[in-house]
Protein backbone atom coordinates (compact mmCIF):
# COMPACT_ATOMS: atom_id res chain seq x y z
CA UNK A 1 0.00 0.00 0.00
CA UNK A 2 1.35 3.12 -0.98
CA UNK A 3 1.69 6.38 1.64
CA UNK A 4 1.32 9.86 0.85
CA UNK A 5 4.13 11.74 -1.74
CA UNK A 6 7.15 12.27 -0.10
CA UNK A 7 7.54 15.98 0.68
CA UNK A 8 10.17 17.62 -1.61
CA UNK A 9 12.42 20.66 0.44
CA UNK A 10 14.74 23.26 -1.40
CA UNK A 11 16.86 25.69 0.28
CA UNK A 12 15.81 29.28 -1.15
CA UNK A 13 18.49 31.67 -0.76
CA UNK A 14 18.21 35.31 -0.46
CA UNK A 15 19.76 38.84 0.45
CA UNK A 16 18.45 42.01 2.67
CA UNK A 17 21.27 44.59 3.12
CA UNK A 18 24.44 43.31 4.41
CA UNK A 19 22.48 39.76 5.25
CA UNK A 20 22.94 36.32 4.00
CA UNK A 21 19.04 34.33 4.66
CA UNK A 22 18.29 30.94 4.03
CA UNK A 23 14.44 29.93 3.85
CA UNK A 24 13.21 26.67 2.88
CA UNK A 25 10.73 26.09 0.51
CA UNK A 26 8.33 22.40 0.83
CA UNK A 27 5.94 21.18 -0.92
CA UNK A 28 4.75 17.27 -2.68
CA UNK A 29 3.92 15.83 -6.09
CA UNK A 30 0.09 15.94 -4.24
CA UNK A 31 0.23 19.55 -5.01
CA UNK A 32 0.64 20.75 -8.29
CA UNK A 33 2.27 24.02 -8.76
CA UNK A 34 1.85 26.76 -8.98
CA UNK A 35 0.48 26.28 -5.77
CA UNK A 36 -1.36 28.46 -2.84
CA UNK A 37 1.93 28.93 -0.11
CA UNK A 38 1.77 29.61 3.53
CA UNK A 39 5.23 31.39 4.84
CA UNK A 40 5.87 30.16 8.67
CA UNK A 41 7.52 32.97 11.07
CA UNK A 42 9.51 31.99 13.49
CA UNK A 43 9.65 33.14 16.97
CA UNK A 44 13.22 35.33 18.88
CA UNK A 45 14.59 31.55 18.47
CA UNK A 46 15.54 32.37 14.79
CA UNK A 47 15.18 29.47 11.74
CA UNK A 48 14.80 26.00 13.40
CA UNK A 49 13.61 22.69 12.64
CA UNK A 50 10.37 23.56 14.14
CA UNK A 51 9.40 25.48 11.03
CA UNK A 52 9.83 22.58 9.06
CA UNK A 53 7.83 20.33 11.61
CA UNK A 54 4.98 22.65 10.89
CA UNK A 55 5.36 22.93 7.60
CA UNK A 56 5.63 19.05 6.56
CA UNK A 57 3.32 17.65 9.83
CA UNK A 58 0.62 20.82 9.48
CA UNK A 59 0.19 22.91 6.23
CA UNK A 60 1.17 20.33 3.76
CA UNK A 61 -1.70 17.93 4.43
CA UNK A 62 -4.34 20.94 4.54
CA UNK A 63 -3.24 20.74 0.51
CA UNK A 64 -0.98 24.51 0.47
CA UNK A 65 2.81 24.47 0.14
CA UNK A 66 4.73 25.62 3.19
CA UNK A 67 7.94 28.42 3.28
CA UNK A 68 9.79 28.50 6.19
CA UNK A 69 11.05 32.25 6.63
CA UNK A 70 14.80 33.12 7.93
CA UNK A 71 14.88 36.62 9.59
CA UNK A 72 17.48 37.02 11.04
CA UNK A 73 20.42 35.77 9.30
CA UNK A 74 21.60 31.51 7.97
CA UNK A 75 22.83 30.04 10.52
CA UNK A 76 21.69 32.52 12.76
CA UNK A 77 20.00 31.45 16.00
CA UNK A 78 19.28 32.16 19.81
CA UNK A 79 18.60 29.97 23.15
CA UNK A 80 18.95 32.39 25.90
CA UNK A 81 16.61 35.88 26.59
CA UNK A 82 20.40 37.92 25.81
CA UNK A 83 20.09 36.36 22.70
CA UNK A 84 16.86 37.33 22.34
CA UNK A 85 16.74 40.47 22.70
CA UNK A 86 19.95 40.80 20.70
CA UNK A 87 18.10 38.98 17.51
CA UNK A 88 14.64 40.68 18.15
CA UNK A 89 16.28 44.28 19.04
CA UNK A 90 17.47 45.64 16.01
CA UNK A 91 13.91 45.00 14.04
CA UNK A 92 11.99 46.46 17.20
CA UNK A 93 13.87 49.42 17.44
CA UNK A 94 13.90 50.00 13.59
CA UNK A 95 9.61 48.58 12.63
CA UNK A 96 10.65 49.87 9.09
CA UNK A 97 14.11 48.48 8.61
CA UNK A 98 11.84 45.19 9.60
CA UNK A 99 8.61 46.00 7.00
CA UNK A 100 11.66 46.09 4.55
CA UNK A 101 13.24 42.81 4.99
CA UNK A 102 9.44 41.06 5.30
CA UNK A 103 8.91 42.94 1.90
CA UNK A 104 11.93 41.00 0.50
CA UNK A 105 10.87 37.95 1.96
CA UNK A 106 7.00 37.86 0.20
CA UNK A 107 8.95 39.26 -3.26
CA UNK A 108 11.51 36.09 -3.58
CA UNK A 109 8.60 33.55 -2.13
CA UNK A 110 6.28 35.33 -4.68
CA UNK A 111 8.50 34.71 -7.54
CA UNK A 112 9.34 31.27 -7.26
CA UNK A 113 7.93 29.58 -10.13
CA UNK A 114 6.18 26.44 -7.36
CA UNK A 115 4.18 29.88 -5.75
CA UNK A 116 1.08 30.98 -7.18
CA UNK A 117 1.49 34.62 -5.92
CA UNK A 118 -1.96 35.48 -5.54
CA UNK A 119 -2.24 33.22 -3.33
CA UNK A 120 -0.22 33.58 -0.08
CA UNK A 121 -0.68 33.70 3.58
CA UNK A 122 1.57 34.23 6.34
CA UNK A 123 1.50 32.94 10.18
CA UNK A 124 3.78 33.72 12.81
CA UNK A 125 4.69 32.94 16.21
CA UNK A 126 5.91 35.46 19.31
CA UNK A 127 7.81 37.63 17.11
CA UNK A 128 6.81 36.15 13.62
CA UNK A 129 3.16 36.95 15.03
CA UNK A 130 4.41 40.48 15.35
CA UNK A 131 6.09 40.18 11.53
CA UNK A 132 3.08 39.58 9.91
CA UNK A 133 0.69 41.85 11.78
CA UNK A 134 3.40 44.01 10.25
CA UNK A 135 2.72 42.56 6.47
CA UNK A 136 -0.83 43.60 7.27
CA UNK A 137 0.16 46.79 8.25
CA UNK A 138 2.48 47.85 5.58
CA UNK A 139 -0.17 46.49 2.90
CA UNK A 140 2.63 43.43 1.62
CA UNK A 141 0.60 41.00 -0.93
CA UNK A 142 -0.59 38.37 1.22
CA UNK A 143 -4.74 37.06 1.46
CA UNK A 144 -4.02 36.28 5.11
CA UNK A 145 -1.70 36.91 8.15
CA UNK A 146 -2.42 34.83 11.92
CA UNK A 147 0.03 35.83 14.63
CA UNK A 148 0.01 32.93 17.64
CA UNK A 149 1.07 34.52 21.03
CA UNK A 150 2.31 37.72 19.37
CA UNK A 151 3.71 41.31 20.16
CA UNK A 152 0.46 43.19 18.92
CA UNK A 153 1.91 46.73 19.51
CA UNK A 154 2.28 49.05 15.82
CA UNK A 155 5.03 50.80 15.05
CA UNK A 156 5.29 54.19 16.76
CA UNK A 157 4.26 57.33 15.55
CA UNK A 158 2.99 55.57 12.35
CA UNK A 159 -0.66 56.35 10.62
CA UNK A 160 -2.92 53.74 10.30
CA UNK A 161 -3.50 53.03 6.66
CA UNK A 162 -5.61 50.55 5.19
CA UNK A 163 -5.14 46.53 5.58
CA UNK A 164 -6.71 44.91 2.67
CA UNK A 165 -5.89 41.03 3.61
CA UNK A 166 -7.41 39.17 6.30
CA UNK A 167 -6.07 39.32 9.57
CA UNK A 168 -6.13 36.44 12.84
CA UNK A 169 -5.06 36.68 15.77
CA UNK A 170 -4.70 33.76 18.89
CA UNK A 171 -4.13 35.13 22.24
CA UNK A 172 -3.41 33.30 25.68
CA UNK A 173 -4.95 36.16 27.50
CA UNK A 174 -2.70 35.31 30.60
CA UNK A 175 0.45 36.20 28.36
CA UNK A 176 2.30 38.79 29.89
CA UNK A 177 3.72 40.50 26.55
CA UNK A 178 0.34 40.91 25.27
CA UNK A 179 -1.50 42.22 28.02
CA UNK A 180 -5.04 42.95 27.85
CA UNK A 181 -4.77 46.47 26.83
CA UNK A 182 -2.91 45.62 23.67
CA UNK A 183 -5.78 43.56 22.53
CA UNK A 184 -8.31 45.94 22.95
CA UNK A 185 -5.99 48.38 21.09
CA UNK A 186 -5.16 46.29 18.17
CA UNK A 187 -8.61 45.62 17.08
CA UNK A 188 -9.02 49.18 17.33
CA UNK A 189 -6.63 49.87 14.88
CA UNK A 190 -7.94 46.85 12.79
CA UNK A 191 -11.13 48.62 12.49
CA UNK A 192 -10.02 51.96 11.65
CA UNK A 193 -7.97 49.96 9.03
CA UNK A 194 -11.20 48.44 7.58
CA UNK A 195 -9.66 45.83 8.31
CA UNK A 196 -11.78 41.90 8.01
CA UNK A 197 -10.21 40.96 11.48
CA UNK A 198 -10.62 38.14 13.87
CA UNK A 199 -9.14 38.00 17.14
CA UNK A 200 -9.49 34.69 19.19
CA UNK A 201 -8.14 35.04 22.75
CA UNK A 202 -8.00 31.88 24.92
CA UNK A 203 -8.37 31.75 28.83
CA UNK A 204 -5.58 30.87 31.04
CA UNK A 205 -3.22 30.42 28.25
CA UNK A 206 0.33 31.98 28.42
CA UNK A 207 2.54 33.47 25.71
CA UNK A 208 3.88 30.60 23.28
CA UNK A 209 0.93 28.36 24.24
CA UNK A 210 1.80 26.51 20.80
CA UNK A 211 5.63 25.78 21.62
CA UNK A 212 5.74 22.25 23.70
CA UNK A 213 9.59 22.27 24.52
CA UNK A 214 8.69 25.43 26.80
CA UNK A 215 7.64 25.58 30.28
CA UNK A 216 8.35 28.53 31.96
CA UNK A 217 5.14 29.66 33.92
CA UNK A 218 6.81 31.88 36.16
CA UNK A 219 7.50 33.82 33.72
CA UNK A 220 4.27 33.38 31.74
CA UNK A 221 5.51 31.37 29.25
CA UNK A 222 4.28 27.77 28.87
CA UNK A 223 2.87 25.13 26.44
CA UNK A 224 -0.75 24.60 26.38
CA UNK A 225 -1.91 21.61 24.46
CA UNK A 226 -5.58 22.46 24.70
CA UNK A 227 -5.04 25.92 23.79
CA UNK A 228 -2.74 24.82 20.72
CA UNK A 229 -5.66 22.39 19.41
CA UNK A 230 -7.78 25.04 19.28
CA UNK A 231 -5.89 27.14 17.79
CA UNK A 232 -4.40 25.28 15.20
CA UNK A 233 -8.21 24.48 14.63
CA UNK A 234 -9.27 27.47 14.45
CA UNK A 235 -6.42 28.39 11.56
CA UNK A 236 -7.15 25.94 9.20
CA UNK A 237 -10.71 27.44 8.66
CA UNK A 238 -8.78 30.68 8.06
CA UNK A 239 -6.71 29.50 5.45
CA UNK A 240 -9.02 27.80 3.71
CA UNK A 241 -11.30 31.30 3.27
CA UNK A 242 -7.63 33.05 2.51
CA UNK A 243 -6.64 30.32 0.09
CA UNK A 244 -9.52 29.07 -1.89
Amino acid sequence: MSGAPPVVTRPVGYRHGSDTLEGVLMTSEAIPAPAPTVLILHGAEGFSDALIEIGRERVLPQGYQAFAVDLFGKGVSASTPEEFDARMGPFLADRAMLADRLATVISVVAGLPEVDASRLAAIGFCFGGLCVLDMARAGLPVSGVAAFHGVLTPPPDRPVRPIDCAVAVYHGWDDPFAPPEDVVALAGELTEAGADWRIEAFGHAKHAFMAPVVNMPERGIQYDARTARRAWSALEGFLAECLS
